[in-house]
């Protein structure tokens, strides 16, 4: 099911079901009670619902940012692994030779093997890590000669492939994080008891108070879908994809 649609179900289903319940209260219920209640109420409300949207604000930035940077850092690897082909053009065969042909492996590992995996929340398992081992094994090991552009081009090389190594560390970490449990459970128990508390107001009016409702409770669906489909950078509402070994792959040719 699309996503959009998946969270326009979840927002106006919840929605609906607290304007229902909302409506079963105040006929449950005496409004001059209430009335008499609102002021209390309403310094209750301000503080259980302030700390929960701080909490949301806090959750949201993080995931945000860490949608940006698994971005940023899939380019910093891919872009990494070219720089580190490419200087190892002017080292002496079979090592360019081998070099090349590794770095185009690896490429290819990450986006056809790796990043599907990641997508389906899977353990991260294939050859990549081996790719790279052999690429440090080939680099290290190329002739030495007495030419200081070639020893600058050897150096540069291992240093890219450094950088390779550690985006995709990365990366590897990022993949099936997801937010904490305790989060999560602090996340929905503070919705939960912001729409308790917002049940405790009335209005002149009961209508007026149903739809408040259903607006405040379709509001807090709403942020809390958004960082379930957030919480993992390479699944559902980031998807972050390949985009970058795409490009990798066709400067590595």
């Amino acid at each position: 099911m699309d996503i959009y649609l998946q969270g326009l179900l979840w927002v106006l289903g919840i929605g609906i079901v607290t304007g229902g319940l909302t409506a079963l209260f105040h006929r449950w219920t005496a409004g001059e009670g209430r009335v008499l209640n609102n002021e209390v109420v309403g310094g209750v409300f301000t503080i259980v619902g302030g700390l929960h949207a701080v909490l949301v604000a806090f959750v949201l930035i993080s995931l945000f940012d860490g949608a940006s940077g698994a971005h940023d850092n899939a380019q910093q690897e891919a872009n990494a692994l070219v720089a580190a082909s490419w200087a190892a053009d002017s080292l002496p065969d079979p090592a360019r030779t081998k070099i090349h042909e590794l770095a185009h492996e690896y490429a290819m590992t990450v986006r056809d093997k790796e990043w599907p995996q990641m997508r389906s929340g899977q353990l991260v398992v294939g050859p990549g890590e081996q790719q790279l081992a052999q690429l440090h094994t080939e680099i290290a090991g190329a002739a030495n000669t007495d030419d200081d552009w070639v020893k600058d081009r050897k150096t540069e090389a291992s240093n890219e492939l450094w950088q390779v190594y550690q985006s995709r560390q990365q990366r590897l970490d990022a993949a099936g994080g997801g937010v904490n449990a305790v989060v999560w459970f602090a996340l929905i128990i503070g919705g939960v008891l912001s729409i308790a508390v917002a049940f405790l107001f009335a209005g002149a009016r009961g209508a007026g108070h149903i739809v408040v409702m259903g607006i405040l409770a379709a509001t807090i669906t709403l942020v809390l879908f958004a960082i379930f489909q957030m919480q993992d950078p390479f699944t559902g509402g980031a998807n972050v994809g390949p985009d970058a070994f795409d490009s990798a792959l066709a400067r590595l040719g």
